[in-house]
């Protein structure tokens, strides 16, 4: 899986196999994998993956084993590479300005320990190769197959690398990211148990969601990240797997890939968004300014927000509904530095609704100021949290072509 971990940035160019497979399952073996293992399985595996994915592989996929310290090292250079010291800073910035990440939480070397955590196996795109840790036991070591070899399968039709390392479109690339491994999860189980008919399973599906979350919450690491880490690693298997699922069965002649793909995590939420294709509204701050940082959150993360402001998941879900778009920027403010978010929301009422949860949820932080303001139009939203003494407050940023 591309490991994106719900903040923008934080993803690795690779695709990790997923260790919450329990519903299949599979059981412990002693004997580590050999190379020998690793070929013999992949052989087996590729007419089955072609089945259940309706696709050819053009060049036979390319298998080899790594020790648990080759991908932790590997995992280090791609993080720094996707990630240099100046971007990674604005990206903890503007998550602690949001209240998702504490101001004490390295973020870099939870990351690391995340990724070091979670991956068994990995397709790499850059050297278009299947990588499985050599660790990983005979009877795992199927399912994270399987699971890859989707993904290398993809990677022969689509620009897996290019798809997701889009800058500044979080939203967007976690979109894409739940299209490859939604398929990935549902052509897996395919190849795997051929006979079985999940889509007509729903107590499977059920059971396996509970699978995912309760395998994850055993793992050390992954139990003490923040919510919008743990929710962003889970939200690619469970709610792709639903929209590919939907899209199965709307659209069973071709993939949601190239014009199919869907543009934000709101139309794979809510599927019926992608059908009537709902695009997301493009904001974009005034000329002029110089944010420390600048992205979107979208329908997911803004889920994710709502939630650890209110306490409550239901509160959190509502208050997203009618998400229409959104744009934030982090500047400086001094020594410190000013978070201004704006959101557009399909109806007034939606906007009301978000500007009433802002008002009363947001955490006023000492020596800084919040400050809600629904935005002209009627169905936008601005939001600006910022030291008291902000030289911003007397002319606050806008959005191109809003008037102040």
């Amino acid at each position: 899986m591309y490991l994106l971990a719900g903040l923008r940035g934080f993803h690795v160019s690779l695709l990790l196999a997923p260790v919450v497979w329990g519903p299949i399952g599979c059981r412990d073996s002693s004997k580590a994998v050999q190379q020998d293992d690793v070929e013999a399985m992949v052989r087996e595996l590729v007419p089955a993956v072609e089945r259940a994915v309706g696709l050819a592989f053009r060049t036979p996929p390319r298998v080899a084993r790594r020790s648990r310290d080759q991908v932790q090292a590997y995992l280090q250079l791609k993080l720094d590479a996707d990630l240099p010291p100046e971007e990674l800073a604005g990206v903890t910035i503007a998550y602690q300005l949001f209240g998702l990440v504490p101001d004490t939480l390295d973020l870099r070397t939870l990351l690391l320990a995340l990724y070091t955590e979670q991956v068994v196996g990995y397709y790499d795109p850059d050297s278009t190769t299947l990588y499985v840790v050599e660790s990983t036991d005979l009877a795992q070591l199927r399912l994270v197959l399987a699971h890859e070899l989707v993904h290398g399968l993809q990677g022969q039709y689509v620009a897996l690398d290019s798809l997701l390392s889009q800058r500044a479109a979080n939203d967007r690339r976690m979109a894409a990211q739940a299209v490859m491994e939604g398929q990935a999860t549902l052509a897996s189980l395919s190849a795997l148990m051929p006979q079985q008919d999940y889509s007509s399973m729903p107590d499977f599906w059920q059971e396996f969601r509970r699978s995912v979350r309760a395998q994850q919450d055993r793992l050390p690491v992954f139990g003490t990240a923040p919510a919008v880490i743990r929710e962003g690693l889970i939200f690619p298997y469970l709610a792709g797997a639903d929209f590919v699922r939907w899209f199965a069965r709307e659209f069973p002649d071709t993939v949601p890939f190239g014009p199919r793909l869907p543009e934000s995590t709101e139309q794979i939420l809510h599927p019926e968004r992608f059908r009537e294709r709902d695009a997301p509204v493009t904001l974009h701050p005034e000329p002029g300014i110089t944010p420390v940082y600048e992205d979107g959150l979208g329908e997911f993360e803004t889920r994710v927000l709502f939630t650890e402001l209110s306490g409550s998941e239901s509160v959190g879900s509502a208050g997203a509904l009618g998400w229409g778009g959104d744009r934030f920027v982090v500047l400086p403010a001094g020594l410190d530095h000013a978070l201004v978010w704006w959101s557009v929301w399909d109806t007034d009422k939606a906007a009301q609704r978000v500007a009433v949860l802002l008002e009363r949820e947001w955490h006023q932080r000492p020596g800084r100021r919040a400050e809600v303001k629904r935005m002209p139009d009627g169905r936008g939203v601005r939001l600006i949290d910022a030291p008291e003494d902000w030289a911003g407050w007397k002319a606050p940023p806008v959005l191109k072509g809003e008037k102040r």
